[in-house]
């Protein structure tokens, strides 16, 4: 696919999406926007996409259809995609992660770089399948945040949360902005009431910005 103009509404200012590592993701989350496309191939290195020509003065959201970082990602298949967004330093570069841990270990080879986590709740529900507990990538959000102040969170599809627990774990992760969403595919999961959604936003608007993404106008009317 190469370099793909980004027409998505989750990060407005992203200009592409770029895929080296596709296929199905390993997380095996049940509400994964990319089973609306249905069942998904085994996940592969597409060695084509490093003859892409970057550009330069994007944001490219690098690995937008499958988590690069999740534990079954062959060391290499990152490491190569690294090195290949490297040669194009005049971009800037959206690495986004449900398991921000990984992150933590190839840090001396991103290049310019912004960070972000999905945190939908603080809880674990059986949906999330084997992605890390909410908890273990707020902790290491922190720790990258503690390097890089170029953070950013986001919560969607949000699920019912215990409030004071969910704006802890977003603050540790001290991000610039966090983005709020609600599930778009029917998935049917635990989804929280109008009024936690506005106490929720109230809170973290103490000490950071917030984007509503418009699917959440369903859960607040």
């Amino acid at each position: 696919m190469g370099l793909t103009e980004s027409k998505g509404n989750m990060y407005t200012w992203v200009t592409h999406t770029w895929n080296v590592i596709k296929g199905e993701c390993p997380h095996g989350c049940t509400y994964c926007y990319m089973k609306r496309w249905g069942k998904q191939k085994p996940v592969r290195f597409d060695k084509k996409e490093l003859k892409t020509d970057l550009g330069f003065d994007n944001i490219i959201f690098v690995g937008s259809s499958c988590d690069m970082f999740a534990e079954d990602i062959p060391e290499k298949w990152i490491l190569d995609t690294l090195d290949y967004c490297e040669k194009f330093f005049r971009n800037k570069y959206l690495f986004q992660s449900k398991n921000p841990k990984r992150m933590l270990e190839y840090n001396i080879y991103f290049p310019a770089s912004i960070y972000c986590t999905t945190i939908e709740t603080n809880r674990y529900y059986e949906q999330m399948a084997d992605a890390p507990h909410p908890i273990d990538r707020a902790v290491a959000m922190s720790n990258i945040n503690a390097n890089n102040n170029n953070c950013y969170v986001t919560i969607e599809p949000i699920m019912d949360f215990d409030l004071a627990d969910l704006v802890f774990l977003i603050r540790q992760c001290d991000p610039i902005q966090v983005n709020i969403g609600a599930d778009s595919g029917n998935n049917n999961l635990p989804e929280p009431s109008k009024e936690k959604i506005l106490a929720l936003i109230d809170e973290l608007k103490k000490f950071t910005v917030i984007d509503q993404k418009r699917n959440l106008t369903r859960l607040l009317k």
